[in-house]
């Protein structure tokens, strides 16, 4: 994954260094430090020693941490992980990521009340251009943004409007809209009772191919072509029950099986999948369920430490399989 070498910052200059390293000392990692800035030894002997046994869950140094294993065609990948404002993408360089899928904390507050969602110990926040033109330059040309959006209702609708036109004067265009039908989980907030939330596709300008052409493979067998759009068509709905909420840790947690599918959709094996807003980093578990590479930043200490803690376990139970 690049960063921008002028804001290349020790943390991950740190992870770059260590992410092939099967072991390094003190002296190696100061010498790597050093080509972004004076550092004194003291100051990251902690996280060197945490790094020296390299494993598929590894903290490289504060915030940043990589978990990788081998998928089935023994290829790694691995999952990046930063404690930070998710907002501020200003150390991925330009059109470095192949997908965005993420749900952001709005600031709406009959959306936010009774049902699974609540963000009280969150600084909830609208969406600006800033926000959707950083999206559209990290994003690769034909790549995917995908938005978690609450069900239309007569409090947030203008925003949900002003969010598509957000993307749009950014450069995005929209793809599709599909819902996520939570199973059996009905919420009897509001004026209706609901069970869906909105995901929307936008691409950085045309859908990049991904989609098969069987027409084309008819008139020309043994060659694969493919055309413009997602892997397959997308479905009305998806239909995944959520977490229950004895076993979720954050509380817009999204399933793991419903992000495998989204990703199945719109990415590759060993392609890098962003979510600015992590949680409890589903996301990045989804991501190495299927062979991606995740980028997933989380603002709370609190969800970061045990969304740490989640992944390890990925890890072990992938060792054990």
């Amino acid at each position: 994954m690049q960063v921008k070498e002028r804001e290349k910052g020790i943390q991950l200059t740190l992870f770059e260094y260590f992410r092939d390293a099967e072991c390094f000392t003190l002296a190696e990692a100061m010498e790597c430090v050093k080509q972004v800035k004076e550092v004194k030894e003291p100051s990251i002997r902690a996280r060197i020693y945490e790094g020296i046994d390299r494993g598929v869950f590894e903290r490289v140094a504060k915030g940043v941490y990589t978990v990788t294993r081998k998928n089935e065609r023994q290829e790694e990948v691995t999952c990046m992980l930063v404690q930070g404002n998710g907002r501020d993408l200003s150390f991925l360089e330009d059109n470095s990521v192949d997908a965005i899928i993420t749900d952001h904390a709005y600031d709406l507050k009959k959306s936010l009340k009774g049902g699974n969602r609540d963000f009280a110990r969150y600084d909830c926040f609208q969406y600006t251009q800033e926000d959707f033109d950083e999206k559209f330059r990290v994003l690769k040309k034909g790549h995917f943004l995908v938005e978690f959006l609450p069900e239309e209702n007569g409090d947030n609708y203008e925003y949900l409007y002003r969010v598509k036109q957000l993307a749009k004067e950014a450069g995005l265009e929209y793809y599709a809209k599909v819902a996520w039908k939570k199973g059996n989980f009905v919420a009897n907030t509001g004026r209706k009772s609901k069970n869906t939330e909105e995901i929307a596709f936008f691409t950085k300008g045309k859908a990049r191919n991904l989609r098969p052409d069987a027409k084309k493979d008819r008139a020309e067998p043994g060659i694969s072509h493919y055309m413009s759009g997602a892997k397959g068509m997308l479905p009305t709905v998806f239909d995944v029950e959520p977490p229950s909420k004895g076993n979720r840790m954050h509380q817009a947690e999204k399933p793991v099986k419903l992000l495998e599918q989204i990703m199945e959709f719109i990415t590759e094996e060993k392609e890098w999948v962003l979510d600015q807003f992590a949680g409890s980093f589903s996301l990045g578990e989804a991501a190495l369920e299927t062979g991606r590479n995740a980028i997933c930043i989380e603002i709370s200490e609190e969800y970061f430490e045990a969304g740490k803690e989640r992944l390890q376990k990925v890890q072990e139970r992938n060792r054990n399989r």
